[in-house]
């Protein structure tokens, strides 16, 4: 099968620069391109029916670190590593707000909170003494007084304390991406869905393959996919399954804003009336490191256990959607923007930190494009 005349001239013919992924990254590279240099013809290449990786499937989180998992990535980073990168998700978090405008996204800044049980004392302590540094070291990057302990419990079973993070929030994920997307229109980008890329080839102008067969070619490809790069790059990036549960609206919410808990592995938030529950890759990373979409019996087991048992032991509750999302993770939580060859350029490895560095990562892959 080949593409008609009309199709070659209208739709994937002349290309400067195809984008592979219309997520958060993609979408922000393909924006910053334009915005840059109108007259560049940018399209975007998307695998599914909509932004099919995390983007569209997050749990809208607009978060930069939980005091436990800043303290934990302590053991394979140093502290100005760890800085930086908090630096960069607090500046990827301010651009998507100005970007697409606060009200667009339900931006709600209600701060982020971790809870510790029992078992996790000793954690809960590490938290406590190394409060005061990090709010010390954080004062001139986010605020003062970023952690503090919280006085309120919400009603939780089994915790012995929480740390509040006064400047975490949360947005809704549906209205980002159709934001994002209305943006992306405004500025002449077309976006191909179903259209998934199974081989990429530079030869002076890069060739595309096509799952159904079917080629593209472009002066230029950045490869935005992420959770599914690993199928196109040799790069420190490899899939990994996020899974969500959410409940039918409750008659009463006992809370409002962003949770942690066991050192960001497992993550729950209102949202409306409900309560949104997700994360349990640490009981099987070998098993969740994949591209499959689909919720498995013993992670949702445990996340539904987790609901009833320690986060609305006395609210009557039912399970309405359930689903899954790939995110990109690698050895480091930093993102990989580089030239991969002459034609050729990527932005991905998110590290779980899409909605926080996303728009950010696009911005600098068009800015490191731009410099050619």
């Amino acid at each position: 099968m080949n593409f008609s005349y009309w199709e070659q001239k209208s739709f994937i013919g002349n290309i400067d620069v195809m984008v592979i992924g219309a997520g958060i990254t993609g979408l922000s590279t393909a924006i910053h391109l334009k915005k840059s240099q109108p007259n560049l013809s940018v399209k975007i290449l998307e695998r599914g029916m909509m932004p099919w990786g995390a983007s569209s499937k997050n749990a809208g989180f607009a978060c930069f670190g939980s005091l436990g998992e800043l303290i934990s990535d302590l053991k394979h980073s140093s502290m100005d590593e760890i800085l930086e990168l908090i630096r960069f998700r607090s500046e990827g978090l301010d651009l998507l707000a100005s970007l697409l405008g606060e009200k667009k996204i339900d931006l709600l800044k209600l701060g982020g909170y971790e809870l510790f049980q029992a078992n996790q004392q000793e954690t809960f302590e590490q938290c406590l003494d190394h409060m005061e540094t990090f709010n010390l070291l954080l004062k001139d990057v986010i605020g003062p007084n970023v952690y503090n302990i919280s006085e309120v419990d919400f009603g939780f079973k089994g915790v012995v304390g929480i740390i509040k993070n006064n400047f975490e929030g949360q947005i809704d994920t549906g209205k980002m991406m159709q934001a994002y997307l209305s943006l992306a229109k405004s500025y002449g980008i077309e976006v191909i869905n179903g259209a998934e890329v199974i081989a990429i080839t530079d030869q002076n102008k890069v060739q595309l393959q096509l799952k159904d067969g079917l080629q593209i070619e472009s002066n230029h490809v950045i490869v935005c996919a992420n959770g599914f790069a690993k199928q196109l790059l040799q790069e420190d990036v490899k899939p990994a399954r996020a899974q969500v549960l959410i409940t039918k609206p409750l008659e009463k919410l006992p809370f409002k804003g962003t949770f942690h808990y066991d050192e960001g592995y497992y993550y729950f938030r209102n949202i409306n009336n409900r309560i949104l529950l997700g994360g349990g890759r640490n009981l099987d990373i070998e098993g969740e490191t994949t591209a499959i979409m689909e919720n498995t019996k013993g992670i949702t087991e445990e996340l539904k256990r987790l609901l009833s048992e320690v986060i609305l032991p006395n609210t009557k509750h039912e399970i309405d959607y359930s689903w899954a999302g790939i995110m990109g993770v690698g050895q480091q939580k930093s993102p990989i923007i580089k030239t991969i060859s002459e034609n050729i350029s990527c932005a991905v490895r998110m590290g779980g930190m899409g909605v926080a560095i996303g728009s950010l990562v696009g911005k600098k892959a068009a800015e490191m494009y731009l410099r050619k």
